[in-house]
């Protein structure tokens, strides 16, 4: 059965917390909000449940799952390096809407679909995220809406969309800014844009100096 909490009440909020992170740990989906817009998040470590969370949007494996993380050090974990430019980056943005795309650890045993041996991590600036992720670790995380509906940027939408698929909702409130978060590539020798969101491109050239471009990207989150 589904269950719903209002982050509000500091009761429910820690309540929610708890029986969420055990629904992760189950394998269970939950939707969580963001700085962003409202995620749907599975655990990054069990596949049939990052399986589940493509299902309840009905997204394909070649559209693969970002992860979220509520420390630098599980982002750091995940990839096999942040390059020239990411620790930089991180230092200027993190926790905040900036993704970055990186060499993913070729140790780790996971399914995030097609990847090509990339992951996309971002540590959300939002406090109910970050208690969740710091309790479940990593989370394979995708805007909270079924695959061409627009992103969910509360809890009733996320839940008038993907319904009983998730055990539970943390409501934190309607989302202040729905813009997506900056996507930008860091497997290649020039950092790359991919989406244009939250962090312009002058604040990224500020830290990084040039910013290849290439168009805009259909990765949610």
């Amino acid at each position: 059965m589904t269950r719903r909490y209002d982050c509000a009440d500091a009761e429910q909020r820690a309540a929610g917390l708890t029986d969420a992170a055990s629904a992760v740990r189950r394998g269970e989906l939950v939707v969580l909000p963001t700085d962003t817009v409202y995620g749907v998040g599975a655990d990054a470590f069990t596949p049939s449940a990052v399986t589940a969370l493509l299902e309840a949007k009905g997204r394909g494996r070649d559209m693969p799952v970002p992860v979220l993380v509520g420390t630098v050090r599980a982002a750091n974990a995940l990839v096999e390096s942040l390059g020239p430019y990411g620790q930089d980056l991180v230092d200027s943005f993190w926790p905040g809407p900036l993704t970055l795309i990186c060499q993913a650890n070729r140790s780790l045993s996971w399914d995030l679909g097609e990847t090509k041996g990339t992951v996309a991590i971002r540590m959300p600036l939002h406090s109910v995220a970050l208690d969740l992720l710091k309790d479940t670790g990593p989370m394979a995380v995708s805007s909270a809406n079924r695959a061409g509906a627009p992103p969910a940027v509360t809890a009733a939408e996320a839940e008038d969309q993907l319904a009983e698929t998730v055990a539970v909702y943390l409501d934190g409130g309607a989302c202040v800014d729905r813009t997506p978060s900056t996507i930008l590539d860091l497997t290649t020798a020039v950092p790359r844009l991919l989406r244009k969101g939250a962090i312009s491109q002058e604040k990224l050239r500020g830290v990084v100096g040039y910013v290849a471009t290439d168009g805009d990207s259909d990765i949610p989150g």
